[in-house]
């Protein structure tokens, strides 16, 4: 029998009774992080997300919880996960599952559970078939991704024409997708004006995190910013690996070079990154680049599919951190968790756009690298 605290999206709504939430009790209103975040990315945080001082500290507190919460039910709900989102302010981690019987399990780790139709596994499948379609039918499309908030894949595109067109080329269930036009025009953030922090030829990029492979260090970044072999200046080094598109990630082996565990945050201050755990859709996270600095946000869905005028780049991370050219390959960390490498997205730092990353443990896994942490 479905428990009256699961609520069904995408068909009837039931009664919802809310699960412990994320957020600490009333005595403790200001708890701290295992790992207390440095005052520049609480100050970032606070310009960036409207917050004060101690929504700041309370909702990092709860991320951290949180992104704990969702590996473990990950590996418990196995193949009826449906994925994980936490709400507006990051008081309570949502967790869906196929099976009614799971909502114990899920409300043991303080989350709120919600039946659905589709895992993420169908889901994912879903999204495979759209990268899997004709050029000619993703060359027309802006982006795609998992919506685990509504349980369904979106599909974006300049005109709702364009995104039916994409649909009905990969051959995918049209119940499963939900479609819509955008004025999103993802794009590469390569300037080639030149600048810090590291060169390739006359175009400027931004490094993503130190890591090492065997005893040679090195730094991560964008695929888009130089092919295998290419070699950059500030600091030195040597493409030895590279994939763009289809994915947007690279390594740098920088012999000489020392590497760090920080990441520059606002001001010219240092965030130590401390791990890799993946943070959950919408947890608060912030970006440094070379261009526009240290900038923060929300994310907002994971495994988005971009089309940029390059081709298509799966398995990305969409934000509403802004950026600008200069800014790829650049840091997203949330807390003191390293998220990823800068690839593209649309609109500025002005008026405000929508930024996409590479996840960083892919860009580890796929090279043997080690993240160099603090």
């Amino acid at each position: 029998m479905l428990s009256k605290r699961c609520a069904l999206v995408g068909g009837v709504i039931l009664a919802v009774s809310l699960a412990t939430p994320l957020s600490p009790a009333a005595a403790d209103p200001a708890p701290q992080t295992a790992s207390p975040a440095p005052p520049a990315m609480v100050d970032a945080l606070e310009r960036d997300l409207g917050l004060s001082e101690a929504q700041v500290v309370t909702r990092l507190a709860n991320e951290e919880r949180a992104a704990a919460a969702e590996s473990t039910l990950t590996a418990q709900l196995g193949g009826s996960f449906g994925g994980a989102w936490l709400n507006d302010d990051a008081s309570k981690l949502m967790v869906a599952t196929t099976d009614p019987n799971a909502a114990p399990a899920i409300e043991a780790q303080g989350a709120q559970p919600v039946l659905v139709k589709r895992t993420l596994a169908d889901l994912n499948a879903v999204m495979q078939k759209l990268d899997a379609a004709p050029r000619r039918a993703t060359a027309a499309a802006s982006l795609w991704y998992v919506d685990v908030k509504t349980n369904a894949v979106s599909v974006q595109a300049p005109t709702v024409q364009a995104a039916d067109a994409l649909v009905a080329a990969a051959g995918v269930d049209r119940s499963l997708v939900t479609v819509a036009a955008t004025a999103e025009r993802p794009g590469t953030y390569i300037d080639i004006i030149g600048g810090a922090p590291f060169y390739i030829g006359s175009s400027r990029c931004s490094v993503g995190f130190s890591v090492t492979r065997g005893s040679t260090p090195g730094f991560v970044t964008a695929g888009h910013c130089g092919r295998t072999g290419a070699t950059t200046r500030n600091p030195t080094g040597t493409f030895q690996g590279s994939s763009f598109p289809g994915n947007d990630y690279a390594w740098v082996a920088a012999p000489g070079n020392n590497p760090t565990p920080y990441v520059r945050g606002s001001g010219g201050s240092l965030v130590t990154v401390r791990g890799s755990t993946q943070a959950s859709v919408g947890a608060s996270i912030c970006r440094s680049g070379s261009t526009t600095g240290w900038r923060c946000g929300i994310i907002q869905q994971h495994n988005a599919t971009v089309r940029y005028p390059q081709g298509t780049v799966t398995g990305l991370t969409r934000t509403s951190a802004c950026a600008q050219p200069g800014d790829s390959g650049g840091s997203f960390i949330s807390g003191s968790q390293a998220q990823g490498v800068t690839s593209g997205g649309s609109g500025n730092c002005t008026t405000g756009g929508t930024t996409y990353h590479q996840p960083v443990n892919e860009i580890l896994s796929v090279y043997g690298l080690t993240l160099r942490t603090g």
